[in-house]
């Protein structure tokens, strides 16, 4: 004999949503678009800062840190003197890559306009 097996349907509003745990990870713009230069490689501080203009010093040090305390950015410290910063992405952070190739796609098509290069899209 066979067995049923029924699932309750429960509502997002009765648990955690999964897409509202997933924005509120990713929080803000600058979060979004600092995952997106990482796509693109390792990065330093200086090279986050030229690839995003308007972005401070200051957030873009609390935006990496929120990032890495989420476990979706690595910090790699080399004892150098100056020191050398670099930040990377994690097995975590790469998973969110079809969600941003996704946006990337849509806002081309939306834009209706040449696509741009970007590290998220292989073989651009």
């Amino acid at each position: 004999m066979s067995e049923v097996i029924q699932f309750s349907e429960v509502k997002c509003s009765e648990i955690k949503c999964p897409i509202q745990f997933v924005l509120d990870l990713l929080d803000n713009k600058w979060s979004i678009l600092v995952l997106r230069e990482l796509f693109g490689g390792t990065r330093r501080t200086h090279e986050l800062l030229a690839a995003l203009p308007g972005i401070s010093t200051k957030t873009l040090t609390q935006r990496l840190r929120e990032l890495e305390t989420q476990g979706l950015v690595e910090r790699l410290v080399y004892a150098e003197i100056p020191p050398r910063v670099e930040y990377s992405l994690t097995p975590k952070g790469r998973q969110i890559q079809p969600v941003m190739a996704a946006l990337h796609q849509v806002g081309s098509q939306w834009l209706e306009q040449e696509t741009c290069v970007c590290p998220l899209i292989p073989n651009l």
